[in-house]
């Protein structure tokens, strides 16, 4: 056995040449940051550093659970997460059914390419252009309110009900045409025979997508449906962030921008194990949430990602 490993090991070399560099990057950046994970457990000090800190054990995750926000944290990533998983991931979905409809090739690649350019705008100009477009005086939400009621529409970026659709739907907009690509492609692999012997049999073109199309979508819906569970309580960073303000931080205070605030932008008072211990916590439930769903998924149907 070990000698016809070897045997293809050489025969088939340059693979193997071509997985160093992947692997060397998921080492270096994925498995050792790990090694810092023990601060979570520790007292760091830089002075001391990793290893010369004292330990605490559970503290650091019995600090975050008993603190006065953690409801709140916990309850805006999971409104966030779960509003922005109903509202965007069956929008790719119907939008790579009706492209794959169209038949004139041309236009189908304008709209590929128009859907597709949102995604390319960094988060910094996109929250920029949500705060020029639904600005109270000058923004064309503004402007359209004062044209259609006479007064002065209100901030919606001051309100803390507005924060997560102003989040959610801008998200849905940009990222939509994007993530329709992996269904696109998805649907390239149907047979053209299936859809020939539909049509002698009378079936219209919405029967076809709904028999057709759409069946040979559910497994592409369905592992991308388990990857986005596993990052159910990772949301972006950035633009909560840049769309935070002291009148919408009850709506938008999120595990991300807390993590941020305790471990760097507290200043002289950064709580480098506080804020370890609650990034690991993060990541800990969103592993428990990828197996489970993974786990459920191969038993009641037969795709899985293990």
């Amino acid at each position: 056995m070990l000698s016809k490993q070897i045997k293809r090991y050489r025969q088939h070399w340059q693979l193997y040449v071509f997985l160093i560099l992947p692997v060397a990057y998921i080492l270096i950046f994925a498995y050792w940051p790990m090694f810092g994970l023990q601060i979570a457990f520790k007292k760091f000090n830089i002075v001391q550093g990793i290893w010369g800190s004292p330990w605490v054990g559970f503290k650091n995750f019995i600090k975050f659970f008993n603190a006065y926000q953690f409801q709140a944290v916990i309850v805006n990533t999971l409104t966030l997460s779960i509003y922005a998983l109903l509202a965007a991931f069956p929008f790719p979905i119907m939008f790579a059914l009706v492209l794959n409809v169209v038949e004139h090739n041309k236009l189908k690649k304008v709209v590929q390419t128009i859907t597709y350019m949102p995604h390319f705008i960094s988060t910094v100009v996109l929250v920029g252009m949500l705060m020029q477009i639904f600005h109270p005086m000058i923004g064309l939400y503004g402007k359209a309110y004062q044209a259609l009621t006479g007064n002065m529409a209100s901030d919606l970026f001051a309100k803390p009900a507005a924060f997560k659709h102003l989040y959610v739907w801008s998200g849905v907009w940009q990222g939509f045409g994007y993530n329709s690509i992996i269904y696109i492609a998805a649907l390239t692999n149907v047979s053209a025979e299936l859809h020939e012997a539909a049509e002698v049999d009378g079936a219209s073109r919405f029967q076809r997508v709904i028999h057709i199309d759409f069946p040979a979508l559910v497994p592409t819906i369905v592992i991308m449906l388990i990857l986005r569970m596993g990052s159910i309580m990772s949301i972006g960073f950035e633009k909560t962030y840049l769309m935070q303000n002291s009148l919408n931080l009850s709506a938008s205070e999120i595990i991300s921008t807390f993590v941020y605030k305790k471990g760097l932008g507290a200043g002289v008072g950064n709580d480098y194990s506080y804020s370890t211990a609650i990034g690991m916590f993060n990541s800990v439930v969103n592993l428990i949430l990828i197996t489970t769903v993974n786990m459920i998924s191969r038993r009641v149907s037969e795709t899985s990602l293990w």
